[in-house]
């Protein structure tokens, strides 16, 4: 996998009270292509950040229909990776290392 391809299998980290929650367990959230399969989103977190992985989880976020002054519009569907990284390995989400 090319450096380019890393880039786009991982879209971005997801920083919410519930994610933050999750390092605690050794995990970090990531927002990531619809199409990245399990072993993409592995050798990505892997190769950008330098560390080893140990489980991907993975969710798929359907789009919600809302309305926005009368107009109804969707939000658009992301997929989400739960990421759990091995024992003393650590992803600062704030910083990039």
């Amino acid at each position: 996998m090319s450096a380019l391809n890393k880039y786009d299998v991982i879209v971005s980290p997801v920083i919410t009270e519930k994610a933050t929650m999750g390092s605690e367990n050794n995990q970090v959230t990531f927002k990531v292509a619809i199409d990245a399969t399990k072993p993409q989103i592995k050798a990505a977190v892997e190769g950008i950040f330098g560390v080893k992985v140990t489980k991907v989880n993975t969710l798929r976020q359907e789009g919600k229909v809302k309305r926005f002054r009368g107009v109804v519009g969707k939000r658009a569907e992301y997929k989400k990776a739960m990421v759990t990284l091995a024992e003393g390995d650590s992803i600062d989400v704030t910083t990039g290392a």
